[in-house]
């Protein structure tokens, strides 16, 4: 019950601090600026990581290494703290099986986390122009999810000019999702039996 909880804690924790670096990483490579107040939200809560990490490890073009990289180590502290707690009498940290399955499920929840933030902002984006579409978040939400949504669109083409574009990236998202989800019980089943 105690370790319940404190998973929970954890996994809201690290995974909002996870969602910050991802954030702050995305907003640099498809420069969303950082002067909105969301931006500056990002920045001044990431900052205590993300300078000292920029000293050690540069940029490589428009990728925020020291960021990715930040992003990275939360969900690799997550799945050791996550599976430590779970399998504590089955589990041997400092193994290779430990340590290949902590990182798959590290990778495996960067996948995940960015896969439902898409799908949030796809979702917001669509209620909003249907409800609302002189929101003041629309151009940050069409922004953001253009990149993604510009591939569908090419493919899904307008039905009585109704973009389904958004419900078919929505069904792929989910497939992916349960492929994530799948993929990450294999890796906790063969660490089991290891």
């Amino acid at each position: 019950m105690l370790s319940n909880a404190l998973i929970f804690l954890l996994q809201t924790l690290l995974n909002f601090l996870t969602v910050l670096f991802l954030l702050r990483l995305y907003f640099q490579l498809i420069r969303i600026s950082f002067q909105s107040p969301f931006g500056q939200l990002v920045v001044s809560l990431t900052n205590f990581a993300v300078k000292p990490a920029r000293r050690i490890l540069p940029s490589i073009g428009k990728w925020d290494v020291a960021t990715l990289l930040l992003a990275f180590t939360t969900q690799w502290l997550l799945a050791a703290a996550v599976l430590w707690l779970k399998l504590s009498p089955l589990l041997s940290i400092g193994s290779s099986s430990a340590l290949l399955a902590i990182t798959g499920s590290a990778i495996i929840g960067l996948c995940t986390l960015i896969i439902f933030g898409f799908v949030a902002a796809v979702l917001l984006h669509s209620i909003l122009s249907w409800v609302h579409p002189y929101s003041p978040a629309m151009p940050f939400l069409a922004q953001f999810t253009n990149p993604i949504m510009r591939h569908f669109r090419k493919w899904v083409p307008l039905v009585g000019n109704v973009d389904l574009s958004p419900l078919v990236f929505i069904v792929v998202a989910q497939f992916l999702l349960y492929l994530l989800n799948a993929l990450e019980q294999t890796l906790h089943a063969n660490l089991v039996w290891h």
